[in-house]
């Protein structure tokens, strides 16, 4: 069961993440639908979630929430290398396969953007896409969000290189 209700929205409600939310994402992180566009190339174990959840989500000050849709946890969104003193964030998000489609993540996103530049007074989000996936880039763009840039080549997926989608969003341009 999720933890408390952190941010509402229509579709979605974004909660805190809590240890027994860990099972749920472990099982998400290893579809092969989920990993090859998570920049990850080896299996995550239980120890590694764990680790994820004591070290960054419990411990390091970023912002990590469980996507909820009915109080039934379809993914995960979340703030990372949060700097206060250049006001910048990463911006990483996924859910899960079966729950694409009905506008969760872009949701999830819209209310992580909001919470970034209206209570974390943040200046800059950032977000990187593998090119080959649109519907990532998809979400990132109906939220406002440009492309900056591209990492030609810089990822390998499925046997091939693949471009890196570099996107960002300034607080004013919402």
């Amino acid at each position: 069961m999720p933890g408390p209700r952190f941010l509402r929205g229509d579709r979605v409600d974004l909660h805190v993440l809590e240890e027994d939310d860990l099972e749920f994402l472990y099982g998400v992180m290893n579809d092969p639908r989920v990993w090859r566009s998570l920049f990850l190339a080896e299996p995550q174990t239980m120890t590694d979630e764990r680790e994820f959840y004591e070290h960054v989500v419990a411990d390091d000050g970023e912002t990590h929430l469980l996507v909820c849709h009915d109080r039934t946890p379809v993914g995960i969104v979340g703030l990372n290398d949060i700097d206060p003193d250049w006001g910048v964030a990463e911006l990483g998000y996924y859910v899960e396969p079966d729950s694409h489609g009905h506008g969760y993540a872009t949701e999830a996103v819209e209310l992580v953007v909001d919470y970034a530049f209206d209570q974390r007074r943040l200046e800059k989000l950032y977000a990187n896409a593998l090119a080959p996936n649109e519907g990532s880039q998809r979400v990132l763009e109906k939220n406002g969000f440009v492309e900056e840039g591209r990492f030609r080549e810089h990822a390998y997926v499925d046997g091939e290189r693949a471009d890196v989608v570099r996107y960002g969003l300034l607080a004013d341009e919402r």
